[in-house]
């Protein structure tokens, strides 16, 4: 127990910077994170290992959702699965981190089993509101099927920005509010760790729908201020300038 508590506090001295963190994945994800990749070295499991058991706990909660008629015991099932999965993706990179740094191919796992997870998990909303009639009225479908489509071009757009800032030696600004703990909390609703949160009340489709189409509506907002920062970003880049 020592040896994982002096593990615990390394990671937590080697932590990435704060800086524009959702709330949950800075205060509680971070945290779960630190303790699985900490079992996970003295228990010399590899990255890749977690970032596979990080993939296989949000799968199967992802096919819960899709096959199980919503209930309190799905909920609970289904909630502490995404929560699981999401807390072992912050462990693979802290686990990396404390190896002495990842790989080409951790990188690509990790990228490869978020691109898969956010278009399974809205899909799985979708097939659910579907088989099992939730709602009478069938436009309900639109968000999870919205979902989709805005978590996709997000998360394509930030794979892109980073790639086009390191390709033509755009560096990120620093934050100018630093590790404000206010901005945090401000951006927690796009944060995927309170998505997962959100399926606590699965059991009950019209409260579920309401706050899952809350959660859309302000990450289309996002999307769309996110789109026009990085519109205004590249314009100001170099054509074949690199860092």
């Amino acid at each position: 127990m020592t040896g994982l508590r002096e593990t615990v506090a390394q990671l937590s001295r080697a932590q990435k910077p704060s800086a524009g963190t959702p709330a949950y994945s800075r205060f509680v994800n971070r945290r779960i994170g630190r303790v699985f990749a900490a079992a996970a070295f003295l228990g010399r499991r590899t990255p890749n290992q977690v970032s596979l058991a990080s993939g296989f706990c949000s799968l199967v909660g992802i096919v819960l959702i899709a096959t199980v008629r919503p209930s309190v015991t799905l909920a609970l099932a289904v909630t502490a699965l995404l929560v699981l999965g999401y807390g072992l993706d912050s462990a693979d990179g802290q686990l990396a981190r404390l190896r002495g740094g990842g790989s080409p191919l951790g990188e690509w796992l990790d990228h490869m089993i978020d691109a898969v997870k956010i278009v399974l998990l809205h899909s799985a909303v979708l097939i659910s509101f579907y088989r099992f009639d939730a709602f009478s009225n069938e436009s309900v479908l639109l968000i999870p099927l919205a979902y989709v489509c805005m978590s996709s071009v997000l998360f394509f757009g930030l794979i892109l920005i980073d790639q086009l800032r390191r390709r033509h030696g755009g560096g990120q600004k620093p934050n100018e509010r630093g590790d404000s703990v206010l901005k945090s909390l401000l951006i927690a609703p796009t944060d995927y760790g309170v998505l997962c949160l959100v399926f606590l009340t699965f059991a009950w489709p019209s409260v579920f729908a309401v706050l899952y189409g809350a959660l859309l509506a302000v990450n289309l907002v996002f999307l769309a201020a996110a789109i026009a920062k990085w519109y205004r970003e590249m314009a100001l880049l170099v054509p074949g300038v690199r860092g």
